[in-house]
């Protein structure tokens, strides 16, 4: 369930504020957050042009993004989007194979 929560959070919010994909996952909390509530526009600095991009969060997208906070929190990291668990753990095991043969 948290996969599809997740998946509707970043998806609204690249409609909301046409980030590239990689300024979408370098996303922290505090960039969308203030205090205790989702603010009502952001200025992010795009890496490909060094250019601030200014967007409004609809409410659409605070809903998504209240309920995928429960589950940032949880892991206890400041990244809004972090990598799934699973795809983390597998490019640990390639990189671990790639260098220890012997242990893949």
């Amino acid at each position: 369930m948290s996969g599809a929560i997740r998946e509707l959070a970043l998806f609204n919010l690249a409609i909301d504020s046409k980030l590239r994909a990689r300024d979408l996952v370098k996303l922290r909390v505090e960039d969308l957050w203030s205090g205790s509530s989702i603010r009502d526009r952001a200025t992010i600095i795009q890496k490909k042009t060094k250019r601030p991009v200014q967007f409004e969060v609809t409410e659409q997208t605070k809903t998504a993004l209240v309920a995928w906070l429960p589950f940032i929190r949880r892991n206890g990291g400041s990244y809004l989007f972090p990598k799934p668990v699973e795809r983390l753990s597998a490019s640990v095991n390639e990189a671990v194979r790639a260098d220890c043969p012997a242990l893949g």
